[in-house]
């Protein structure tokens, strides 16, 4: 079972990219974040014509989120828990099946912080409190889970071109760092770090300054896997050359393949 997750920048701008990369990747799960659109407007048809299933939470303009599956998916929720008063699409979570199981996936787009201090970094901290919360609710059924998107967490240096250029960003501040050491400490695993040693692979280039062209990336797209999951963990990978393509994301897709029994 192939799970993906891809920060788009934009569904409607992108929306080309996806459906060949949904056709050239096969994936049967995949995470959405930054749709910059409200569920009305999210291009469902040729998705669904593309063979999956979807549910979205979206927002106009701005952040939003989507599950796309080749199955048909269950208990659906929007939103994070502990964060029921926030108007920002950032989470959505359901349960899809795997051979003779279930696989509980959320796409997650983790707030950006910057600038920091200040109010933008402390709902990043305090988002990611609340993902620490949560997650540890989830563990306790003891099922395999993949919480998986775009967490504007570089988890260590070796996952920057320059650490010394981001030492004061939001995305790579030892608080924030902490943060995600303390969420994956609950038993979750680094699906790519499990499968990789290697440092310095990137999942986001930004579109200023010749990023790509120097491949000065950053990795900030994770899937974190439960021991019920990271035990069928089979592969992991970038899927670095979608950034080749025309009018591309900043991000490229992640993807996991968890091996499950038949139905």
């Amino acid at each position: 079972m192939k799970i993906a997750t891809w920060n788009v920048n934009s569904i409607k701008v992108r929306l080309p990219n996806l459906l060949a990369w949904l056709k050239e990747a096969e994936p049967d799960v995949v995470c959405l974040q930054e749709l910059k659109c409200v569920d009305d407007a999210f291009p469902r048809s040729a998705i669904e014509d593309a063979g999956y299933n979807v549910e979205t939470h979206g927002q106009k303009t701005y952040n939003g989120v989507a599950l796309l599956s080749r199955s048909p998916m269950e208990d659906v929720s929007r939103g994070l828990p502990g964060m029921e008063d926030d108007e920002q699409a950032r989470y959505i979570e359901a349960l899809v099946p795997a051979g003779d199981t279930m696989l509980r996936v959320a796409s997650i787009y983790l707030p950006n912080g910057n600038p920091a201090p200040g109010p933008k970094y402390d709902y990043k901290l305090d988002f990611m409190a609340k993902l620490h919360t949560h997650a540890q609710a989830l563990l306790a059924h003891e099922e395999p889970l993949v919480l998986a998107g775009d967490y504007n967490v570089i988890p260590k240096a070796e996952d920057v071109h320059d650490a010394d250029a981001w030492a004061d960003d939001a995305l790579f501040l030892p608080e924030t760092r902490l943060a995600f050491q303390s969420i994956g400490n609950l038993g979750l695993t680094d699906a790519f770090r499990a499968c990789h040693t290697t440092p310095h692979r990137y999942s986001f280039w930004d579109y200023q300054g010749g990023a790509w062209q120097k491949d000065h990336g950053i990795r900030i797209d994770h899937l974190m896997l439960s021991a019920q999951a990271a035990d069928r963990l089979s592969a992991c990978d970038i899927d670095k050359h979608v950034r080749e393509w025309e009018k591309p994301s900043d991000h490229v897709p992640v993807w996991a393949e968890l091996d499950f029994g038949p139905a």
